[in-house]
């Protein structure tokens, strides 16, 4: 697994159109082999203005390294306030690049989920910019309200979208672990966007799916709901994964939306790993 960027830091953001209007994010990222695993092919990348977690394939050879070459160069974008969907692309095609050389060597080949957010501007107004490819999820968190932001790119997500099991069927599939879109197989990586305005109070959920296979929405809320830091929040999570079960490798990011007083450069976070 594949650490880029300080696990426990935070930075002050400067809003776009407001010289004197400032927000700070606060975030901490965790990840954990699991119970069952024998390596751990999650990686996590949480340098501004990007944070974004990758899970590499399970069944497929070098998944770890697969997910390692996307957070890489995403996080290879930095010294910038704000990015848009043609950088974080750029990235992830010189990700499958990458990917394609390890997986050239393979009969199966190798790939891995991606998802995330990035700080972007859209007509003049700071957004966050929610990307995915994969089973792997974003979600929010404000005003006691949990919103699941991304899809998943899976059979079980589109045997539900077409009417043929329900949401808690789909927990339990056989077919759980398959996935539609992936970064690898030399197919042009492909995610979905979504904007979201950035906005005080907002914490922010970033995990693979280690951590949606052993806790519903439910239980993902109450951790957010009862957790007063960043730091607090991706520890408990992470426990609760492994006390269920850890059946897969689990990563957690979580990032909190807090009013500021005083600007700070954005490409100087404070704080340092752990």
């Amino acid at each position: 697994m594949t650490q880029i960027g300080d696990s426990n830091a935070h930075v002050s953001v400067a809003l776009p159109g407001a010289a004197d209007s400032t927000l700070t994010l606060t975030w901490s990222f965790l990840t954990d082999r699991g119970n069952k695993r024998a390596v751990n092919e999650d990686s996590v990348v949480a340098n501004p203005p990007l944070f974004a977690v990758a899970d590499g394939m399970g069944g497929h050879s070098a998944g770890d390294i697969a997910s390692a070459a996307v957070v890489t160069r995403l996080g290879d974008i930095s010294g910038r306030a704000y990015i848009d969907a043609d950088t974080i692309d750029a990235a992830l095609g010189s990700a499958l690049a990458d990917i394609d050389l390890v997986g050239d060597e393979s009969n199966l080949g190798t790939g891995t989920t991606v998802t995330g957010v990035a700080l972007t501007i859209v007509d003049d107004e700071a957004q966050w910019a929610v990307f995915n490819i994969g089973d792997s999820r974003v979600y929010f968190f404000i005003d006691g309200e949990l919103e699941q932001i991304t899809t998943d790119h899976s059979v079980v997500q589109e045997m539900v979208a077409a009417g043929l099991i329900t949401r808690e069927q789909a927990d339990v599939h056989p077919d759980g672990n398959i996935i539609t879109r992936a970064v690898g197989f030399h197919e042009k990586p492909v995610p979905d966007y979504a904007l979201v305005p950035i906005e005080p109070g907002q914490r922010i959920l970033v995990c693979s799916d280690g951590l949606t296979k052993e806790l519903t929405d439910h239980g993902i809320r109450h951790y957010l709901a009862t957790t007063a830091t960043a730091e607090r929040a991706a520890s408990e999570l992470v426990a609760a994964s492994l006390a269920n079960g850890g059946r897969d490798n689990v990563t957690v990011l979580v990032l909190d939306v807090t009013e500021a007083s005083d600007e700070v450069d954005l490409t100087q976070p404070r704080g340092s790993a752990r």
